[in-house]
């Protein structure tokens, strides 16, 4: 008899581990949706599900969909996707800590072409406000059912569920994309969601990545069924915590600011402007014990979020990172397309 053909001996491509850098909500959106398709995946990340260290942005994001305005056409499709998985997940699985809740949209001025009203594209119940439903000092506004979602439920319940999928975590900080190249050479396909890390991985080195702090207050209360949005330059938040009888107020953004450091200034500004948004949701003076306050670093990035793939020798690589505090509100739509791309080049290995 002939030798044996060995040409095959090494695990065929669309089998080798995808491996991911970074297990923030896109890193780990992105991981379930690979594993629901059938691929093989492992996080690596020097913050894992569960932790709450300020750097770790997806343990304090406010987490709600609204539209976003000023993106192109095919972002807004990745939203909308997104959508449409968060809305999957708070009608079937409720330890995913996502809920459905109302929403009122206030906008300070008249809808441009690119504005967030592309939302009533998707969202149940869009309707315009009338007058005497917004404040007086605002050109228009939008009511709405949206989804929001609980990062202290839902990190923890991606944990799990990528586990049980068969996907697997390793605490590594690395220094440059390189390394994971050697720590896995039998791999092809690498992911960087490593958010603010892109700035100083050696062989990334994205200048426009930026830290960008920001600040919230806890307040408790069982008045929490509704999402305000104030849709102009001053940037206020009322989310909704169905599940932990709260909401969320803010915000504030702040540009290569790391301080840990709570700024009374900036909760009391918050809370008077959620309060002139819903006053009746949050008095003007809400009892101190009722109140808890949340501070955490998003990884922003200059010119929007960066997703794509470049052929390095023989692997692929592919980036999503950079979306500030959109993570969640893409996260979903941003793992379908990277399962797309990921498909894209098995396809080019399978079919030759």
């Amino acid at each position: 008899m002939g030798d044996c053909d060995h040409s095959f001996i090494d695990p065929p491509f669309p089998q080798r581990t995808i491996i991911i850098l970074g297990a923030g909500i896109i890193g780990c959106a992105a991981a379930r949706q690979l594993l629901l398709n059938g691929f093989s995946v492992t996080l690596v990340a020097e913050h894992l599900p569960g932790d709450q260290d300020i750097s770790y942005a997806s343990a304090w994001a406010g987490a709600a969909w609204h539209a976003a305005g000023g993106i192109s056409p095919e972002h807004r499709y990745v939203q909308a996707v997104c959508y449409r998985h968060l809305l999957k997940m708070a009608r079937e699985e409720p330890d995913s800590g996502v809920c459905i809740v109302d929403a009122r949209e206030y906008v300070e001025q008249p809808p441009s072409k690119d504005s967030s009203a592309w939302g009533r594209t998707i969202l149940p119940k869009f309707r315009d406000l009338n007058a005497g439903e917004y404040p007086t000092d605002f050109n228009c506004g939008w009511a709405y059912q949206t989804v929001v979602t609980d990062p202290t439920r839902h990190m923890p319940y991606l944990r799990d569920k990528i586990k049980s999928l068969g996907g697997t975590f390793i605490r590594k900080r690395v220094e440059a994309l390189e390394e994971l190249y050697a720590l896995f050479p039998d791999s092809r396909i690498f992911i960087n969601a490593s958010g603010n890390g892109s700035k100083t991985l050696f062989d990334v080195q994205d200048q426009k990545c930026f830290p960008e702090r920001g600040q919230n207050v806890f307040y408790r209360t069982a008045n929490c069924n509704t999402f305000y949005f104030q849709n102009g330059k001053t940037y206020t938040y009322i989310i909704p915590r169905p599940l932990s009888q709260a909401v969320i107020l803010g915000g504030v953004k702040q540009r290569d600011n790391l301080s840990p450091e709570v700024d009374m200034d900036i909760a009391r500004d918050e809370i008077a402007r959620a309060h002139y948004l819903a006053p009746e949701i949050v008095p003007e003076n809400p009892p101190e014990e009722s109140l808890s306050y949340i501070v955490g670093i998003r990884p922003s990035r200059e010119g929007g979020f960066r997703l794509d793939s470049e052929q390095i020798g023989n692997r692929l690589v592919l980036s999503a990172y950079g979306f500030g505090g959109g993570g969640y509100a893409f996260s979903y739509g941003i793992g379908d397309a990277l399962v797309k791309m990921v498909e894209t080049a098995e396809k080019s290995i399978v079919i030759l």
